[in-house]
């Protein structure tokens, strides 16, 4: 009889088993996720909004946070927080489900903007979204969030997280336009394992698609840029306000005075606006970059031609890798990033008396001190570095 059934009705049958069984799982699955309780760091953004819906829909005990990370009038023309809040409510309102509140204002100046000003005195340039995440979005916000009685974390992360021989391990989301790997890098396997990334699976687009279908008021919402607290405003008008100026020479890599800088803090190795170089008598019309900063004697040195020598490096010097999980046998050969977006670059990872080398098989482009170097295999991060200086 079940061959005569299978004969007449072909595959809609077997179609219609494969689906009760997929929605019994699915139940199943529901069942299990309804005892764990997730709070979703809520931005206000479409992000953060589409990955509690996400998370609601699976079954989950949904709550969401907002952390206010920095002290500003709520007046003033860069502040975002107040309608940050207003929007984070306005969601899950919507959601039907809690939002709390928290500032980590203090935790943030102490553990995030005071290495920001350090680093920028000693003439390097940091990148205050990897330490954010270390420090406060996987600690800080994660310990508040236990205190409330989460059993898990949740984000608006474009990165995936999967368990590999009892581990949890973080791989590069699948839309390589928004994949944010590079700024977890810092993050523990012990975190990650406490962690959700909803939207790792998924593109952008089809995010602000959902969103819109589901009717998310910020479905249309602009992404935030730049650094969280210097917001719209010129960097170096913020960053003047923190550290002094001390204005030296700008000089050519041959030696010839070209200008005066305002402080080696505001530029960055590879910066071509700002200079202040007008023509240069004799010199082809072509722009000019920072190639160098010399802290000693306080030179900016610089080079014209996107393509100049001197822009390049053979690799760079790291001294402490984070590693996510154990370290890979050293000579590592794999790729790495040392900036976001930035593609794969291969590379071989080596073991040296300053801590560790690292050779690219393609010459880079203005790598930056302060900046953060990431290794990959594959799919898979591995962890990185501060990058400390530059190899010729």
């Amino acid at each position: 009889m079940p061959v005569r059934i299978l004969h007449q009705v072909g595959s809609t049958w077997v179609e219609s088993v494969v689906n009760c069984a997929f929605l019994a799982f699915e139940r199943t699955q529901m069942k299990r996720n309804s005892l764990t309780k997730v709070i979703v760091g809520m931005s206000g953004g479409v992000d953060s909004s589409v990955a509690a819906l996400l998370l609601k829909q699976d079954g989950y005990q949904v709550e969401g946070l907002f952390m206010k990370n920095w002290e500003e009038e709520d007046g003033s023309e860069y502040c975002t927080a107040k309608a940050d809040l207003e929007e984070a409510r306005r969601i899950c309102k919507g959601l039907a489900i809690p939002l709390h509140e928290a500032n980590f204002a203090a935790e943030y100046w102490d553990n995030v903007f005071a290495h920001f000003l350090r680093e920028y005195e000693a003439g390097r340039t940091p990148n205050p979204d990897v330490l954010c995440n270390r420090e406060i979005k996987f600690k800080v916000f994660m310990e508040y969030a236990t205190l409330l009685g989460a059993d898990k974390v949740a984000t608006g992360h474009y990165a995936r997280l999967e368990e590999i021989n009892g581990k949890t391990c973080l791989l590069k989301g699948v839309d390589a336009n928004k994949d944010q790997s590079y700024f977890l890098h810092q993050v523990s396997s012990d975190q990650f394992a406490r962690s959700l990334f909803p939207l790792g699976n998924r593109q952008k687009k089809a995010v602000r698609s959902l969103a819109q279908s589901e009717g998310l008021p910020n479905h249309s919402r602009k992404d935030s840029t730049g650094i969280c607290f210097i917001g719209e405003r010129r960097f170096s008008d913020f960053l003047k306000t923190y550290v002094g100026t001390r204005p030296g020479i700008i000089e050519s890599v041959d030696g010839e005075t070209l200008g005066e800088h305002q402080g080696l803090m505001f530029y960055t190795i590879g910066q071509r606006q700002g200079l202040g170089i007008g023509g240069i008598h004799g010199a082809p019309e072509q722009p000019w970059y920072v190639v160098d900063k010399l802290l000693n004697d306080n030179r900016l040195i610089v080079a014209q031609g996107n393509h100049h020598p001197r822009l390049y490096a053979n690799g760079l010097v790291t001294h402490q890798i984070h590693w996510i999980h154990a370290p890979p046998p050293l000579p590592f050969t794999g790729h790495a990033k040392i900036r976001y977006r930035q593609s794969d670059q291969a590379c071989q990872l080596v073991q040296a008396d300053s801590g560790y080398e690292v050779h690219f098989e393609d010459k880079q482009r203005a790598v930056t001190p302060g900046q953060y170097v990431c290794f990959y295999d594959g799919d898979t991060c591995l962890g990185g570095g501060v990058i400390e200086s530059a190899l010729a």
